[in-house]
């Protein structure tokens, strides 16, 4: 691969509020790009925007949710243990299949020459709605 474009992998984080039923709505997204020691983590924040979308969501809980998952991927100790991992331990951490409520999508590969331009690239059609 030339020095130009690096490989990274990608999983969007989604809601599913009843788990049973398996519909979901994409909140996030998470991109890992190792040879660039790339790690980050973008999400719908607003908790208006998530409740338009989630009305039976528990939106604080979610919000906190969102807000470790952010701090894990920073590295940030407020994410807890996990957080001071190394940046592609901490990927699969964030992409491990979860019956949560809060579940990723399958990883995804691409190559890029801005991991940190890709992310917003793939978080943009989530922050539009």
């Amino acid at each position: 691969m030339s020095p130009d474009r690096i490989g990274y992998t990608f999983a969007y984080l989604r809601v599913v509020p009843r788990v049973h039923l398996g519909a979901f709505v994409n909140v996030g997204v998470v991109l890992h790009a190792r040879t660039a020691e790339f790690l980050g983590l973008r999400a719908v924040t607003d908790p208006e925007r998530l409740r338009r979308c989630l009305p039976d969501t528990d939106i604080e809980l979610l919000c906190r949710y969102l807000a470790s998952l952010q701090a894990v991927a920073a590295g940030d100790p407020a994410g807890g243990r996990v957080a001071l991992d190394p940046p592609s331990e901490r990927f699969h951490w964030l992409t491990a299949p979860r019956s949560d409520v809060l579940q990723c999508s399958p990883v995804h590969v691409g190559v890029t020459a801005d991991p940190r331009a890709q992310l917003e690239a793939l978080f943009a059609p989530l922050a539009e709605h």
